[in-house]
């Protein structure tokens, strides 16, 4: 059933209050929406992971480790090109159904042209950095199918604002699950960089018309009548977010293209290895974080409601990454199995990095619904300001340490900066928005994950298990900690096993 959302007049009113709790009928809706999104990703995202180190092995440290960093230019690009515009327009359509109606006609051109612009800005700053012939070629084409997901990022956003959660989690795995099958098809006939390129390009093409034409059949055929008038409004609207988005952009992937310009292409692909695994776990995060973005907008004005939300969601958000940090920390190794033409060397090397950036993931695992509150609740420059300063910490940390310690110097200050970063909103949450932080149950998720590292450290040591027994006796040993602690109680839990109401 659709939800009711409140109207607004206008690009800039704030919505109607309206009286609304977040019982338990609520509660396990969204739980649902939530569990769906996450097993299609659980179903399709780690078996991407190994494919593509499958063809990072079959291609080489030396290729692959330039390619990532042609893809680091294009992706942090690619989300500048957004200026914005996907939060906004999921925030004022979440307040207000009337901004689709009002506001696409110029929103969906307008994302076209700076579509076009910033491609030509890639091109231009990849021959900058150095990039010549076949390279700029490949960067070209990699660029524009980055921003044709950014554009797909920004129209799912119509359907979360509209609360269309389950149908947005498949749009969100499809374009993955597409270049599964294409990569395994190429495999017996011959994988190369060309190949590869080519396949990311038809999937995100193919998931483009898709969406478009499911947008068209929900609200109908867009008229473009671009006004520079409406187009002036939404952009001075979106440049906080616009600069939030480049400012994250950044400070996620630059270590990658300044280990290929500053030190080699080989360590450039080590930490990539490394960072895709920590990339396909945060896939958890920015999958889960964008649905409570729309719901901590729907609530504005309600600081009761987003303090339920906030209390709720840190226990969605934070529990199950408590596992898979634990896992990289003691069974890491593992995860680089693909690797057959590396050397025992690279493979600790690889490992070392990935230990790293999960510490990193842990943080985020804790502080990051802070951050999505703050700038679902109008609070964005507070939030780009401090992300930007942990921006300018790395880059200088990276010139220092860089070249002597290579990957590994990049994935300690990825880890210093979160934290920063993630006190600051700690600091932000209680002054900007009124609510009010969830002191103890944080007190409790630490000490679930100190005994879950305590209690692995022990099957590690003493017990000589399979790594998959071991594997399961920690998750038995976590879901202990967690009904224990009374991070989940088990009176919730009988709540949400009764049918709604009416």
């Amino acid at each position: 059933m659709r939800q009711t959302i409140p109207r607004a007049a206008s690009l800039g009113r704030a919505p109607v209050r309206v009286s609304f709790q977040l019982n338990a009928s609520g509660i396990k809706r969204f739980l649902g929406n939530i569990s769906f999104v996450v097993l299609l990703n659980l179903l399709v995202k780690p078996g991407w992971v190994v494919l593509e180190n499958v063809v990072q092995d079959r291609l080489g440290h030396e290729v692959f480790g330039t390619f990532t960093a042609l893809l680091t230019l294009a992706t942090i690009v690619a989300a500048v090109s957004d200026v914005g515009t996907t939060q906004l327009t999921t925030k004022r359509l979440a307040a207000s159904p009337g901004f689709f109606t009002e506001f696409f006609p110029t929103l969906l051109p307008l994302r076209a042209g700076l579509g076009v612009g910033f491609l030509l800005a890639t091109v231009g700053l990849g021959w900058v950095l150095g990039y010549r012939g076949h390279w700029l070629v490949l960067l070209t084409i990699t660029a524009a199918g980055l921003l044709l997901t950014q554009y797909i990022l920004f129209l799912r956003g119509v359907l979360q604002a509209h609360q269309r959660f389950n149908l947005d989690a498949v749009l969100s795995v499809l374009e993955r699950l597409l270049l599964l099958g294409l990569v395994l098809a190429l495999l017996p006939l011959g994988l190369s960089l060309d190949r590869y390129v080519a396949v990311r390009t038809v999937a995100v093409g193919f998931t483009f018309l898709l969406l478009v034409g499911l947008i068209r059949r929900f609200y109908g055929r867009v008229a473009l009548r671009p006004r520079w008038q409406q187009a002036r409004q939404v952009l001075l609207e979106s440049v906080p977010l616009a600069f939030i988005t480049l400012v994250y952009g950044l400070n996620e992937r630059v270590d990658m293209l300044m280990l290929e310009r500053l030190v080699s292409s080989q360590e450039a692909s080590y930490y990539a290895a490394a960072y895709r695994w920590v990339d396909a776990v945060m896939m958890y995060l920015w999958t889960v974080l964008p649905l409570f973005f729309a719901r901590f907008a729907h609530a504005t004005g309600r600081t009761q409601e987003q303090q339920e939300l906030l209390w709720f969601g840190q226990r969605v958000v934070t529990v199950p990454l408590l596992f898979v940090v634990g896992f990289g920390l003691f069974r890491g190794e593992l995860l680089f199995f693909q690797f057959t033409h590396s050397s025992a060397l690279e493979v600790a090397h690889m490992t070392q990095c990935l230990q790293l950036l999960f510490l990193n993931v842990l943080v985020h695992a804790f502080f990051a619904i802070y951050s999505t509150l703050l700038t679902s609740t109008d609070h964005e420059k507070p939030v780009s300001w401090l992300v930007t300063g942990s921006i300018v910490v790395n880059v200088g940390l990276n010139f220092l340490f860089m070249p002597r310690y290579g990957a590994l110097a990049g994935a300690v200050n990825t880890l210093l900066c979160a934290v920063v970063v993630s006190a600051g909103y700690v600091w932000l949450v209680p002054r900007r928005t009124g609510v009010q932080l969830p002191w103890v149950m944080l007190l409790r998720l630490a000490v679930v994950f100190s005994g879950l590292c305590a209690g692995w450290y022990g099957l590690r040591t003493y017990a000589g298990l399979p790594w998959w027994l071991e594997a399961a006796a920690a998750g038995l040993w976590l879901l202990l900690l967690v009904a224990g602690l009374g991070v989940v109680k088990p009176s919730e839990l009988r709540q949400l096993r009764r049918p709604p109401a009416g």
